[in-house]
């Protein structure tokens, strides 16, 4: 079923292993920008109306209106099942603790006397938030999202989630409940680009955002990567994707098991194996033949996910190797099964989040270890970080010098200017004192 890649025996080249040794998705952002470019401008031309035909359109849905009335927000948390509504508090609750210790408190460094830098963190003052539809349902998601966005201090949010025919074109009751539960009570039944172009543009119901964050389809990641600089972005987030660094020690029990919990999400989604135990592989490849007998979703996601490019079993020589190949795969979710796992997960340089021994499932990052499960994804987890309390916070430097603090500098500043050939920049400090400010020439 899972093909297999075999780097034992090879030496490790300058640099690191070849990334394109690995299993990875074909995911053309750049061809997709071109398709979503044309919805992007009907809604910032068209608003609301351009939602409402997109909605028919792609979601099969009529709609008078895009924002979701309150009273259906109020009505789903009235009407969810109190077992769900209780495991939707213990994650904001896991959530909160780890995200509230994220935040950062102003600082002000005195650099000489009466010369002060402060840097102030000041949260983006209004973001918008995507959850994704489609196949499942993820009020999780609303949790990853909305909770460091409080923490971080947003004064104002707004959610955007696909309309779903099977509930009068709302987003999922469940997803609702959640908007609810958390006290945001801005949400619109928006999905794909043009939900993004909505935030980025504004429309007659909602109004322009200054940042868009949330896992999305590649038509989200393409408007995304489109609108960016219009609007700030947490990351283009592709098919969700486990490396699991295994060795002998390692139960394929709850390999396979991890394998099979990504390869749900999507067909595109991918899981990789990296072990140096081929016994390990052998015993993992039974028993995700054994384990898709007995769950759901197998024949429309986990095993085209599994039989896909995407994914596969990397034979290395040891740890070490192994190390090097999740660095270079810089996978969204990395999983450490090995002997001393904490050691082996203390080396590692990139990967979105990090899961140690036997008892970390990423499903527990999903929901309710309190990590966020917004991250990095295709190999960009070696230079983007996961959703943080610190994506919705800016980072402003107040300078505050008094005339004698300037004075002791002024003559560094005035030759660093001339240096660089701009001696206005050198006159402005001069026209604070009785400087002859020199001609221009």
């Amino acid at each position: 079923m899972i093909s297999r890649i075999d780097l034992r025996g090879a030496a490790l080249p300058e640099g690191g292993i070849d990334r394109d040794l690995l299993p990875r998705a074909e995911l053309d952002v750049e061809a997709a920008l071109e398709k979503v470019r044309p919805i992007c401008e009907d809604v910032r031309h068209r608003g609301t109306a351009a939602l409402i035909d997109y909605a028919r359109r792609f979601d099969g849905v009529t709609l008078e209106r895009v924002r979701v009335p309150a009273e259906a927000l109020q009505r789903a948390l009235a009407e969810l099942d109190p077992a769900v509504r209780a495991a939707l508090e213990e994650s904001i609750r896991r959530a909160r603790l780890v995200h509230r210790a994220q935040r950062r408190e102003d600082h002000t460094t005195q650099v000489v006397p009466g010369g002060t830098v402060t840097e102030r963190w000041v949260p983006v003052e209004r973001v918008g938030l995507y959850v994704p539809g489609g196949r499942s349902v993820y009020p999780s998601s609303v949790v990853m999202n909305v909770v460091p966005a409080q923490e971080a201090g947003v004064g104002s949010m707004a959610v955007a989630s696909p309309p779903q025919s099977e509930f009068g074109g709302l987003p999922h009751p469940t997803v609702l409940a959640a908007c609810a539960l958390l006290g945001v009570d801005e949400v619109y039944a928006a999905g794909g680009a043009q939900a993004v172009a909505m935030f980025a543009y504004g429309t007659e119901e909602c109004r322009p955002v200054a940042m868009v964050t949330g896992p999305g389809n590649i038509w989200v990641a393409a408007a995304k990567r489109l609108l960016k600089g219009r609007i700030g972005i947490d990351a283009e987030a592709g098919p969700t994707e486990i490396a699991i660094l295994a060795d002998a020690t390692a139960d394929p029990v709850h390999v396979a098991a991890d394998l099979i919990s990504q390869a749900e999400h999507d067909p595109l989604a991918a899981s990789v194996l990296v072990t140096d135990s081929d016994e390990l592989a052998t015993a993992v490849e039974k028993e995700l033949e054994a384990q898709l007998a007995a769950t759901k979703h197998v024949e429309d996601r986990i095993r085209p996910a599994l039989t896909g490019r995407q994914s596969g079993i990397v034979l290395v020589d040891g740890v070490d190797q192994g190390l090097a190949v999740v660095d270079a795969y810089a996978a969204e979710h990395l999983e450490i099964q090995t002997e001393d796992a904490a050691a082996v997960a203390a080396r590692v340089r990139n990967a979105g989040a990090v899961f140690v021994g036997a008892y970390a499932p990423v499903s527990l990052g999903d929901y309710a270890a309190g990590s966020n499960h917004v991250l990095p994804t295709g190999g960009c987890a070696c230079h983007s970080s996961g959703l943080s309390v610190q994506s919705f916070l800016r980072g402003i430097h107040v300078v505050d010098y008094s005339r004698e603090a300037l004075a002791e500098v002024a003559g560094h500043v005035v030759t660093l200017a001339e240096a660089e050939d701009l001696p206005a920049h050198g006159a402005a400090v001069k026209a604070r004192f009785d400087w002859k400010v020199p001609p221009s020439k």
